[in-house]
């Protein structure tokens, strides 16, 4: 055992180098990414964020920020901001909306009580004002990083990006939000225009694209934005939330589902939730993997009014149009469960 004895500091050497490089092989293929989200309205914004904080710790996603778009129940970037805590990521900045003219009156998963529970969940941000602004925080992330590689993924409301898109130089960076966004955002990745790719071809409004006074902001983006969008249409059917009942009771994304489910349908975590945000995030992280697929080239027509169709054929817009395979949405939501309920790599989740 001992007839090589001067290799062995070497062979140790090596190894180090080894997990070195593999680390850093990781970290340059991780997607970088800025969740915009209007927690609080539904639950599987929380579940959403469950599966980012997964991929994170799978060491596929980088987060950069988290925005809360919403503002007229202002509590949301509290519950943020303790669901990273949870997830041993504290640093992540979460940015909102100061003004209460946008999103859902109604605080359906308790926002406000939750985020005033600082003693269990260890939050600092309880109202939107505690938060960073939301433009302000898109300019500051986006001006540090490297050309053409974040994604920003919306699951909320649209007035977060718009904000960013028209926003004006200023000490964060000397370009506009339209030339910051065509530099260094690589696509957007966003839940909206549900079940614009009907047979009948008819127009359809959604949640996230026309209601909450978002229509408006939600065409400015989808006529002038200057990368490549995704448009998610999925999740309906794909139900989850079950398998948080095996999560400690403290994890702060099965209370938030707990809550709304009683809340707002009197039901409980066996009733589980159709999954539209979670489903998006899988989408930007892992594409169209076993359960996704691709419509036909063309491009979303978007009207105020009468809503959003997808139009076949050839365009000058960079939009795409993801919908879920036939015959996939029980291995979906299996999927889906394990990986929102698994532990956090970094947080503390003891009682």
């Amino acid at each position: 055992n001992n007839r090589f004895p001067i290799l062995y500091p070497l062979i140790c050497i090596l190894v180090i180098c080894s997990c070195h490089f593999k680390e850093k092989e990781i970290n340059i293929k991780s997607l970088k990414v800025i969740l915009d989200t209007d927690m609080g309205s539904d639950c599987d914004d929380a579940g959403a964020m469950a599966l980012l904080h997964k991929y994170a710790d799978l060491g596929k996603v980088e987060i950069l920020g988290c925005i809360y778009s919403s503002g007229k129940v202002p509590y949301g970037a509290g519950v943020i901001e303790a669901i990273n805590i949870y997830y041993g990521r504290s640093e992540i900045p979460v940015g909102a909306y100061w003004g209460n003219d946008i999103g859902d009156p109604v605080d359906k998963m308790g926002t406000e009580k939750l985020s005033k529970d600082t003693t269990l969940f260890k939050n600092r941000i309880i109202h939107n004002r505690d938060a960073e602004e939301q433009t302000r925080l898109n300019r500051i992330i986006l001006s540090a990083e490297k050309d053409n590689s974040v994604d920003y993924i919306t699951i909320g409301h649209t007035k977060g990006l718009y904000d960013l898109l028209v926003s004006e130089p200023d000490d964060t960076s000397p370009l506009t939000g339209y030339e910051l966004v065509r530099k260094k955002i690589r696509r957007w990745v966003a839940l909206g225009a549900l079940g614009a790719n009907n047979k009948e071809e008819y127009f359809t409004r959604d949640w996230n694209f026309f209601f909450n006074g978002t229509a408006e902001y939600t065409k400015y983006l989808v006529d002038k934005f200057p990368r490549p969008i995704y448009f998610i249409n999925s999740g309906t059917d794909i139900l989850t939330g079950r398998s948080l009942k095996s999560t400690p009771e403290n994890n702060i994304v099965r209370i938030a589902y707990e809550d709304w489910l009683w809340n707002y349908e009197k039901k409980g975590l066996e009733d589980q939730r159709p999954s539209w945000d979670i489903v998006t995030v899988y989408y930007a992280v892992e594409g169209l993997g076993n359960f996704m697929e691709e419509e036909e080239t063309g491009w979303l027509s978007f009207d105020v009014e009468k809503g959003c169709r997808w139009e076949q054929g050839e365009s000058n817009l960079q939009h795409h149009f993801i919908s879920q395979k036939e015959g996939i949405k029980d291995q979906f939501a299996d999927y889906l469960n394990e990986m929102i309920s698994a532990d956090p790599l970094l947080g503390d989740n003891s009682h």
